[in-house]
């Protein structure tokens, strides 16, 4: 008796570890012939135990809030004892009268199989177990939740339906998994929830679900039961068409674009547009620039709209900002139907320290690192990811994974990838501390990087893996059984820096940085690099690509589309953030539209958007621009040493060799006539693109279409031609059929 008014004790005072030991149905007496039922409802006036039979009050027991009932067996013939069907009508306190199914009179639903992938770190469909899921168990709907939270002392479901009482729902903890389980009926769609978390120190924590699907607008921060099978996908089609293509031989030109300002709403510019208002004006957009997938800047939940996304609260949540979660599969089907890729940001590197989020989740360093030399990034002032720990490389897996399955994501572009690697990263001596080799490589994290990707290619072979990575460890996009870290592709860094630094340069001193041009090639084939002008270019006082851009109005434009063509007929994937495409003046600001205002006031704006469609459309049908792209079999120096003029030029080749294109750049405004250009055979050559047309806000000062070769040979080609070369231009030219 003692014993049952301790256990009564603990949840009263909501220390309880297992209110099942408690609460429900319990069989006591000679042949367990006598059944208590128990419930605690520390709101209620009176309890009735309701069955399809008969109704019977419910004493109070000497506990506050409990209440319960003894019956022989023989009372109750009509309850099905296997569950025991009967249910509580609650008159509260203040007066009104609800009739609820007993929670406590269900027995757990995760099996030891599933606790045990998890602990052990490979159940990669994670995501379908925990958090809140729609369910009914014996007929009854409901909802079961389930948290990882293996130092608590107690953790209870708060809700809009429990008064936000962490006494009402505590939950079950499953073994020594560190899994707690309710299942609620009655709870549906829609209803707010979070997990209260009593620690072993007896502090009391609010905590949003980390498997959240769904969740309250900022700053509101409650998750909100969401169901994520109801959306009818319609992309088929695009489905088997990316299944049966590599990426690495085919054209890839992606738009980045954050969502809460690409575009807003003109009647109200303080709204943000859903993803379902963004389909019908985003995707004709990128369908009509011709790039072949957008790219989204974070789009799962966070609170602080400056952290741009990448201070992620709710990894599995897409943000309530943009709509719900059918308005962004409404946005990806629509994007595969009109044949363009999605790749999300996603950002394994660290988490913000919000208290209602991951950080110290149960009371200890739960998801981050004890130890803030390796638990925390000063620069960002957030918590790094514990990835030697076998649940959280789970749940990080199994949520890039969930991208990929529920919202038929085609890529993942993982961010600050470096941060990762190094433990010294963006530290000072004495600041961090060294692997168990005395190094500064961190170990678990390239651990966990090469887990990912092996697990996302055995499941999702064609799904494009890119690191935003900026340092020269070796074999980012290199697979991970020969040393490498298993990615797709890697952001080319360096080759970003290079080029914009040489542009800046006025034209007048761009001799004397020849070398940033021409450097690059030297590594360009050591990955699979994909070249990214990218927001991190075009903001914090780094100024729009156009404003970049040395010299008066006119040169400014064709600087743009001199550097937009330099770095589509680079080897390389091409990346390009919102606004390059027309000649934004004004740095990107995350909390305004783009000027699309400038293309009706300037014609050299609508003629750069004219010039991205058109380069993009000659891009998509040049294979030479595309099919070798990691292989130095695709490219080859023409004359890499004409610094006085500032002039380079080189072939691109496709598979076949005889199909290919000999690119020129000349990057001062000095017209060059009669200019020798090597060529690659004694084929005659025709001009097929130049960023210099007049359609396209040029002078049109090249009118020399077709080009004879002279056999001859000229810097490291065998034969040469004779050339008009434009002001701050490249023009590309192609062999004619043989006679």
């Amino acid at each position: 008796m003692n014993e049952i008014k301790e256990q009564q004790d603990k949840i009263i005072n909501a220390t309880h570890h297992d209110p099942f030991q408690v609460l429900g149905v319990h069989f006591t007496g000679p042949q367990e012939q006598t059944a208590v039922i128990r419930t605690y409802q520390p709101h209620a006036a009176a309890v009735n135990l309701l069955t399809e039979s008969f109704a019977i009050p419910m004493k109070k027991g000497e506990k506050d809030g409990i209440y319960e009932l003894e019956l022989e067996r023989a009372a109750f013939k009509d309850i099905d004892l296997d569950p025991y069907s009967y249910q509580f009508q609650i008159t509260y306190l203040d007066g009104t009268v609800h009739t609820v199914n007993d929670p406590y009179r269900f027995q757990p639903v995760l099996d030891e199989q599933d606790r045990y992938l998890f602990n052990f770190g490979t159940h990669y469909e994670l995501y379908n177990h925990m958090g809140a899921h729609l369910t009914s168990r014996s007929g009854i709907a409901g909802t079961i939740f389930r948290v990882w939270a293996p130092s608590a002392a107690r953790v209870s479901v708060l809700g809009n339906f429990n008064g936000w009482d962490g006494r009402v729902h505590p939950m079950r903890c499953l073994g020594s998994s560190g899994i707690w389980e309710l299942f609620l009926p009655g709870i549906g769609e829609d209803d707010l929830y979070k997990f209260e978390i009593r620690t072993q120190h007896g502090t009391i924590l609010e905590k949003n679900d980390p498997f959240q699907f769904y969740g309250e607008l900022r700053p509101r921060t409650a998750s909100i039961v969401r169901p994520l099978d109801r959306y009818q996908w319609q992309d088929q089609q695009w489905q088997q068409k990316r299944q049966a293509t590599a990426p690495y031989d085919q054209p890839m030109a992606i738009y980045e674009a954050h969502p809460g300002s690409w575009q807003r709403d003109p009647q109200d510019p303080d709204r943000f547009l859903t993803f379902r208002e963004l389909a019908d004006k985003l995707i004709p957009y990128v369908r009509n620039l011709g790039f072949t997938h957008i790219e989204l800047m974070p789009v799962m939940e966070h609170p602080l709209d400056e952290s741009w996304g990448y201070q992620v609260t709710g990894p599995f949540s897409m943000t309530s900002r943009y709509g719900t979660p059918e308005d962004f599969m409404y946005f990806v089907d629509q994007c595969h139907q009109n044949n363009i890729g999605v790749i999300l940001d996603w950002v394994p590197a660290h988490f913000p320290k919000d208290e209602h989020s991951l950080g110290r989740f149960d009371g200890t360093a739960l998801f981050e690192h004890e130890d803030p030399r390796k638990g925390e990034q000063q620069e960002w002032g957030t918590f790094i990811y514990n990835y030697g720990r076998r649940e959280v490389s789970n749940f990080l897996i199994a949520n890039a994974l969930f991208w990929l399955d529920k919202y038929h994501i085609d890529g993942l572009r993982v961010d600050a990838v470096a941060s990762m690697l190094y433990l010294d990263y963006s530290r000072k001596e004495g600041e961090w501390l060294p692997n168990i080799h005395g190094g500064r490589e961190n170990l678990e994290a390239i651990e966990f990087l090469r887990h990912l990707n092996s697990i996302i290619y055995e499941r999702y072979p064609q799904t494009l893996m890119i690191a935003e990575e900026s340092t020269s460890f070796y074999g980012v996009s290199k697979a991970a059984d020969i040393g490498g870290l298993g990615f797709g592709f890697k952001w080319n860094m360096g080759w970003m820096n290079d080029i914009l630094c040489y542009f800046e340069k006025d034209p007048l001193y761009r001799k004397f940085h020849h070398n940033s041009l021409t450097f690059s090639i030297l590594y360009a084939f050591s990955e699979n690099f994909i070249l990214p002008l990218s927001h991190d270019e075009v903001v914090h006082g780094k100024r729009s690509l156009l404003d970049k851009m040395p010299g008066d109005l006119w040169q400014k434009f064709a600087n743009l589309r001199l550097l937009l063509l330099t770095m589509w007929m680079h080897p390389g994937k091409k990346l390009l953030f919102m606004g390059g495409e027309f000649g934004q003046w004004t740095e990107w600001h995350c909390k305004q539209s783009l000027d699309f205002h400038l293309l009706d006031e300037n014609p050299l704006h609508s003629q750069m958007l004219t010039f991205v469609a058109e380069l993009n459309r000659f891009y998509k049908e040049s294979p030479s621009l595309w099919q070798l792209d990691f292989s130095p079999e695709g490219f080859q120096w023409l004359d890499l040493e004409d610094r006085q003029n500032s002039i380079i030029s080189y072939v691109r080749y496709g598979q076949d060799r005889s199909d290919h294109l000999v690119c020129l750049f000349n990057y001062t405004p000095q017209t060059h006539y009669n200019y020798k250009l090597g060529l690659p055979t004694g084929r005659q050559y025709e001009e097929i693109f130049c960023s210099d047309y007049r359609r396209y806000g040029g002078s049109d000062a090249n009118d020399d279409i077709r080009h004879q070769p002279i056999a001859e040979q000229y810097a490291q080609a065998p034969f040469h031609t004779r050339i008009t070369v434009p002001p701050l231009a490249g023009l590309i030219l192609r062999p004619l059929p043989s006679a």
